[in-house]
Order: C-alpha cells, then sequence, then structure tokens
C-alpha cells in the first residue's frame, strides 16, 4: 500500500510504518539502525516527513491529557489532534490561546513545523509549548522546559532532533468568541489601514481570490467576550454562513452570523466533525515581518496575473513575536501570506518562484511544510539562528538518523 500525504501530492517511499503508543516503545524502534522520520496527520505538502527507511507515525502517541491547573499547563500526547484536546480541556474549563483553521492536525506536528492561527496579540501555535519530551537518536528520553538552553532551539525542530511522544502547552480559562464575516472590502483600504483592521478581533483573516484583484472577498473576525468588531470601510456583513471560497457550502466551517460560542468552536475556520475539502489542493505560505506586510501587499498585487489562474484562495493573517530560533515569528511580529492552489504541482512551484523572488526584499520566511523554492542561502537569510539550529541538530544527532533530503540544506549552514 502507498502512503500519501493529506493532499496526495507526496507519496512517501517507505514501505516500514511503526505505529508506538508509549514512549518506550519508540525507543526499542530507536534500539535498531536506520534512519527514521516522525509523521502526524500529513498535512504537509513537500517532502519534511519523507524517508525510504522507518516512518514513525505518531497516531497512537496519545496519552490522556494531564492538566496542572496551578502552573496552568497539559501535558498531551504528540499525535493528539488539536480538536480532540480541545473538547477535553472544555469539559473541565480550560482553553488553548490560538487554534489553526483546521482542528485536524497534530499537535507535534504542528508545533514541529512552525504552524500558527491568527491574531495580532496571539502567539503561533508552537509559541504556546512549555515544555516537550522526545526520544533522541541513542534512546536517551530528554525534556526540554521553557528557560533550558536548548528549549528556544527545539520546538520548531522540523523533526530532526528525535522524536517527540509528549507536548506540555500553556492553557488558560475557557472563554466565547464571536465570529463574524464581512464581504467586499477594497484592497486599497484594507492596505491604508491595515493595522487597523488586523486588530478589529483576537483574530482575523482577510480572503482574496484574485478574480478581482483590486478587492478583498471576505473578512473572517473572531472576538471574545463583548468586542464588536469594527472594519474601516464599512464592508458589508455577510447574511448567511459562508465558505472561503466562493459557491462552495460552508457546511464544514464553524459558525458565524454574529452567534457567541465555545472558543473551540470559533477560533478554527472549519469544523472538527467535517472534512473540510477532499485535499484536491497544493499550499504555500510566505510569513513577513509585520513591518514589511502592507509592501509586500503591494508587491504581490503586481503578480495577480500570474497567481488568478492557479489560486483557490489567499489568506492573510497575523501573529506575534517570540524567541523560537525556526518560529517564522522569531523576534517579529508577522504576517502570513498563505496560498491554496489548485492541484497542478509544476505551474504552481514556477509562481511559488515568482513569488518568492518578488517579496524576497521583505524577508519573507516560507512555512516549512508547504511548497517553497527556497535555498539553503535564502533560508539562512532570513532565520539568523538557522546556523545554530544546525549545530543542534548535529549534536542532538551526530548519526543524522532523522536527516532526509528536506533537510540537505542543514549540511550548508552552520559549519
Amino acid at each position: 500500500m502507498t502512503l500519501t500525504n493529506w493532499a496526495g501530492n507526496v507519496r512517501f517511499r517507505t514501505t516500514e510504518i511503526a505505529t508506538p503508543s508509549t514512549t518506550d516503545e519508540v525507543r526499542e524502534i530507536l534500539s535498531s539502525a536506520g534512519t527514521v522520520r516522525a509523521l502526524g496527520s500529513g498535512h504537509s505538502f513537500n517532502l519534511i516527513a519523507d524517508t525510504d527507511a522507518t516512518l514513525i507515525s505518531t497516531a497512537k502517541l496519545v496519552a490522556a491529557p494531564v492538566i496542572d491547573a496551578e502552573a496552568r499547563t497539559v501535558t498531551v500526547g504528540a499525535g493528539t489532534r488539536y480538536g480532540e484536546l480541545a473538547s477535553l480541556l472544555e469539559a473541565q474549563g480550560w482553553a488553548l490561546s490560538n487554534l489553526a483553521s483546521l482542528p485536524h492536525i497534530t499537535i507535534a506536528g504542528s508545533v514541529a513545523t512552525g504552524t500558527h492561527g491568527s491574531g495580532d496579540g496571539v502567539g503561533t501555535l508552537s509559541s504556546a509549548v512549555a515544555a516537550i519530551e522526545l526520544v533522541t537518536a541513542d534512546g536517551e528520553v530528554v525534556t526540554l522546559r521553557r528557560g533550558d538552553a536548548q528549549f528556544d532551539g527545539a520546538v520548531v525542530s522540523l523533526g530532526a532532533l528525535g522524536i517527540v511522544t509528549r507536548v506540555t502547552l500553556d492553557i488558560e480559562p475557557s472563554f466565547e468568541v464571536t465570529q463574524r464575516v464581512f464581504t467586499g472590502l477594497p484592497l486599497e483600504t484594507a492596505l491604508e489601514n491595515f493595522d487597523a483592521i488586523m486588530g478589529a478581533a483576537y483574530s482575523v483573516s482577510m480572503f482574496l481570490q484574485w478574480t478581482d484583484p483590486d478587492r478583498v472577498d471576505q473578512v473572517w473576525t473572531k472576538a471574545r467576550g463583548e468586542q464588536v468588531p469594527v472594519i474601516p470601510g464599512d464592508p458589508a456583513p455577510a447574511t448567511e454562513r459562508l465558505h472561503p471560497l466562493a459557491g462552495v457550502s460552508a457546511e464544514a466551517c464553524t459558525e458565524q452570523l454574529g452567534v457567541p460560542g465555545r472558543w473551540l468552536d470559533r477560533l478554527p475556520h472549519f469544523r472538527l466533525d467535517f472534512t473540510p475539502s477532499n485535499g484536491d489542493e497544493l499550499q504555500s505560505e510566505l510569513l513577513v515581518p509585520r513591518r514589511h506586510a502592507v509592501e509586500a501587499l503591494r508587491v504581490l498585487r503586481t503578480l495577480a496575473d500570474d497567481i488568478a489562474p492557479l489560486i483557490q484562495v489567499t489568506e492573510i493573517r497575523s501573529m506575534k513575536a517570540d524567541t523560537l530560533w525556526l518560529s517564522p515569528a522569531y523576534e517579529t511580529d508577522a504576517v502570513g501570506l498563505h496560498f491554496t492552489w489548485k492541484q497542478d504541482q509544476p505551474a504552481v512551484e514556477a509562481v511559488i518562484a515568482k513569488i518568492e523572488e518578488a517579496l524576497a526584499p521583505f524577508e519573507g520566511r516560507p512555512h516549512w511544510g508547504k511548497l517553497s523554492q527556497a535555498s539553503a542561502a535564502d533560508r539562512a537569510r532570513v532565520w539568523p539562528k538557522l546556523g545554530e539550529f544546525a549545530e543542534l541538530a548535529r549534536e542532538m544527532d551526530p548519526q543524522g538518523r532523522f536527516r532526509n533530503d528536506f533537510l540537505a540544506f542543514l549540511d550548508d549552514v552552520g559549519r
């Protein structure tokens, strides 16, 4: 049987798939020689998880969550999906501060690739990590906690340091969110009022389909408590639930129309009990420092004719700075320019190359789990700690057991 990623554009080369359910079982797998990679939900679009040797699925690494109310943390198995953890937390009156658009993705895989949600005052998913437990190449179980010397380098790890078995996340008391969608905002109005729009609610996303390159098709706002978003330019409030893609049923989307609800039922764009699409898509994303966002979007607008024939939707989101070495928001507030493409990989990769070249002056960081044409030199230019991360990987995995073709660029930095 051929194993593929969620989108089907990657066919993993291995036929050796292990499904451990405990840390000790991971140690046993690592007691045998050979290279190893970890696989979460498969919601990546490049070869980051690929190997021709042993692939460790984290699907059964789902140890029951342990809540520490005094520390305001929860420790959970690496393969647990965010949506599943959210329900368990809510049942005990707790919440996560942030969720991605899909609650279907695994915690360890999301953290390792720097995946994020949205919100001017909210960090990436990885910024909520308080501790990680991983098994190194020699079978040692290592726990790193926030404040430890290697912690900031080890959280967004690309799977290069070991097999993560448990993750400890910050939590807070449960809260309600109200989601509203607005339509038909002129792009120029959005750019002139960018900070006001992105700060209009706890979480804000702008969607463009590029059929009209001068228009933001939808603005999704997720407000906490009694906050009512005010969007400059007075775009029309939606009168029915909408999907980010025009003409697609909103059945799989979370509740909108200003109806208050639990954080876990509003912060994601899509519901856990629905598959949001059939995976017939490709994704790429550049995350630019907030100070460059408006200018970067003006340049992106000049590429509309290249983008439009291949795009399904572009989403613009924000996040606050953190200190994690390979985070997209390392030492800068950041704005994500996310692209969901039609599944024509050669044509899409050609347009991605154009986008990355045009936005190079704005220090864009490509998402680690999505398509990119960035070279090792390109990555080293925008991640100042990449060389130190490469050294950390060599220190923790001197035999290169967790290395694969995707991570070969680490050989070109840090020496």
